[in-house]
């Protein structure tokens, strides 16, 4: 046993941070057969804080202190000068303001009839002589600019003011932010986010606004027919002259011939994601009566997407996104477990314009959620209640197959709308079938050259090199012996980069394809050779697909164009370029598109295809889709009503109003 110890007795302590060493002395028992006892040493570890001086913990005390009262006043300095910034701002705005006498021609109010149909022409408008600016403006050449989507509002944004005398026709008063319509129609965003009034974009430009419908065009005589509804609904038609015209008009989905598409809904229009949203809270909130059978429930709640391309994804994941979120929370579960959504696709996967990586990537995220993707289809037929499809099976026969269901949306291909099948039909050499086409400076093929242009969905800039077979050969033909040896063909092959852009890529081994096509092996190519050799290149050519992406690239080409033309007129006029009708050419290279990259929504996630590289993902991937689509957008006021439809959605829910 030991003996009691005397006491720790601390000595000469080794310090570290937070340990402290102490040593202990006692004594120890004696040990049998001797007196002597031996000393007991202990060695004591402790933990302890390194210890700090009451006026250093003071003073980082103050300082946080005092930066935290900075923080706080300057929040509230801030928040009083932004709501002072708000009232002074309404006490200037609200205040009475009194127009008296305003000048105004008598033209604008009588105007001369004429043109083929006799019509009134209007060539002063009556806000033509509002002020000095307005009187200037009216003696610049016209622009008239039919439509109001991302090609012409691309083309208003690269204009100058006092450049021309603007005049935009649309038959909506504002423009809209196309890409986000699947979100507007299940309530993520509030549809006047994706609105912009046209008048406010054409404000910086003085320019003028004509709200009606482009039904003609009288192009010898440079007179566009106009139709709009008066005050008392009545149908009046009058022209509106100018001296350039951009055609911007977009289109509409086509039909490939399925009976019934009067049942199906589309997704191009304001109004379009307005008739979608109420359809689908009428077929929830019929569903969660208790009067509905089991049968009616399933094909109320059945959603079916015909399209498999950018918008019926988007908006199958919408529908998706909204079920999982919101009616979950709000209706009966038995609403959540009832829904069925089905997207049909004629190809063999979804998003088939995007990477293969991309494409097994939705398909793989909607095979996770539920959605039936039913692909190598056809619709057949669209009832009230049905949807009629056809699939082949493995032994290669066809079946036929039918879906219930009160919602369809029809999301394939695009067609000419009716003013662009008019414009197609005046000119004999317009030949394609779903676009007006244009040239490499998007000028409309057959219009007087460097009048009317075209861009957006309504234009398809040409492929065809045969056309041009005639003029390269006489340009080329320097022996003029009606054969191509290669020499010339060095020389045809940059004029065929300058007419068709396009076919660049495919003209790159230019000795290799003249040995190919050089079949009897004479050096040189024959006419007949050569309209092979044009042809198969010329097939090859791939069309610029319809997206927004690029009508905002032809509309800003378009605009730019002209504002050179604008600036440089009097030199062109001196050297007589304007005369001759190259004035494009003489301005600006052909347009060239610049692909940045496709994207898609897919339902709390999204794709990229930047060309050569893919990324896919969830959260931040949705970030990154919403950030691209929040810079996009025409104006600072929708980019802040945009931002508060994201966060009232993702704290309160989609508003579940049906208005």
């Amino acid at each position: 046993m030991l003996a009691p110890l005397r006491g720790p007795q601390p000595i000469r302590c080794i310090r570290r941070p937070n340990i402290i060493w102490t040593r202990s002395y006692g004594l120890t028992p004696k040990r049998p057969g001797t007196n002597k006892r031996q000393p007991n040493v202990l060695l004591t570890r402790s933990f302890a804080s390194t210890p700090k001086s009451s006026a250093s913990y003071l003073k980082r005390t103050l300082t946080v202190a005092r930066w935290t009262g900075f923080f706080c006043l300057s929040a509230t300095v801030g928040v009083l000068a932004i709501g002072a910034g708000f009232f002074i701002h309404d006490a200037f705005t609200y205040n009475e303001k009194h127009v008296e006498r305003v000048p105004i021609s008598p033209l604008a109010l009588h105007p001369d009839t004429g043109g083929p149909k006799n019509l009134p022409i209007v060539r002063v408008l009556v806000d033509d002589e509002d002020d000095e600016e307005h009187k200037k403006l009216a003696l610049k050449p016209r622009l008239v600019i039919v439509g109001g989507g991302w090609g012409a509002m691309a083309t208003l944004q690269s204009l100058y003011c006092g450049d021309y005398h603007v005049t935009v026709v649309s038959s909506e008063t504002f423009t809209t932010f196309t890409p986000l319509l699947p979100s507007a129609a299940v309530g993520t965003v509030q549809v006047r986010s994706l609105i912009e009034p046209i008048r406010k974009i054409i404000a910086r430009l003085r320019g003028h606004f004509v709200q009606g419908k482009a039904v003609d065009l009288v192009m010898s005589e440079r007179l566009l027919e106009v139709e709009v509804i008066s005050s008392d609904g009545q149908q009046a038609n009058f022209y509106i002259p100018y001296d350039k015209l951009v055609i911007a008009v977009g289109s509409t989905s086509s039909t490939h011939g399925v009976p019934g598409l009067e049942h199906c809904f589309q997704l191009k229009t304001i109004a379009d994601a307005q008739r979608i949203r109420r359809r689908i809270m009428d077929n929830f909130e019929a569903a969660s009566l208790p009067t509905t059978s089991p049968e009616e429930r399933k094909r109320l709640l059945s959603f079916v997407v015909c399209g498999g391309g950018p918008t019926g994804v988007e908006t199958a994941a919408e529908i998706y996104d909204f079920c999982q979120e919101d009616i979950m929370a709000y209706y009966p579960k038995i609403c959540r477990e009832e829904v069925s959504i089905h997207v049909i696709q004629s190809r063999e996967h979804i998003l088939n314009t995007y990477s293969e990586a991309i494409s097994n990537y939705a398909e793989n995220k909607f095979n996770r959620d539920g959605v039936d993707l039913v692909t190598s289809a056809r619709v057949g037929a669209v009832t009230p209640e049905h949807v009629i499809y056809t699939v082949k099976n493995a032994a290669g026969e066809t079946e036929q197959h039918t879906i219930p269901s009160n919602f369809v949306l029809w999301s394939t291909g695009i067609a000419m709308n009716p003013f662009t099948k008019r414009i197609s039909s005046l000119l004999p050499n317009q030949v394609h079938k779903k676009a007006i086409e244009v040239d490499a400076h998007l000028r409309v093929k057959g219009a007087p050259l460097g009048t009317v242009y075209a861009v957006g969905d309504c234009a398809t800039i040409e492929t065809s090199i045969v056309s041009h077979l005639l003029e390269l050969v006489e340009e080329a033909d320097r022996d003029g012996n009606g054969m191509i040896d290669f020499g010339e063909w060095e020389i045809m092959v940059p004029r065929i980069k300058q007419r068709i852009p396009m076919a660049a890529d495919h003209l790159s081994e230019v000795k290799q394809l003249f040995d190919l096509y050089d079949s009897d092996a004479d050096n040189s190519l024959s006419l007949n050779e050569l309209t092979m050799l044009l042809l198969e290149i010329g097939n090859k050519i791939t069309s610029l697909p319809a997206t927004a992406q690029v009508a905002a690239q032809q509309g800003k080409y378009v605009g730019k164009k002209l504002h050179k033309i604008a600036r440089q007129r009097d030199v062109l006029e001196a050297n007589a370029i304007a005369a001759e009708g190259s004035v494009d050419e003489a301005v600006a290279k052909p347009f060239k598109y610049l692909h940045l990259g496709s994207l898609a929504y897919i339902g709390n996630a999204a794709v990229f295809d930047l060309g050569g590289h893919s990324f896919m993902g969830g959260l931040v991937a949705m970030y990154a889709w919403r950030s691209i689509y929040w810079n996009e957008q025409v104006s600072i006021r929708t980019r802040a009503l945009l931002m508060i439809d994201w966060v009232i959605r993702g704290v309160w829910g989609r508003d579940l109003s049906r208005l």
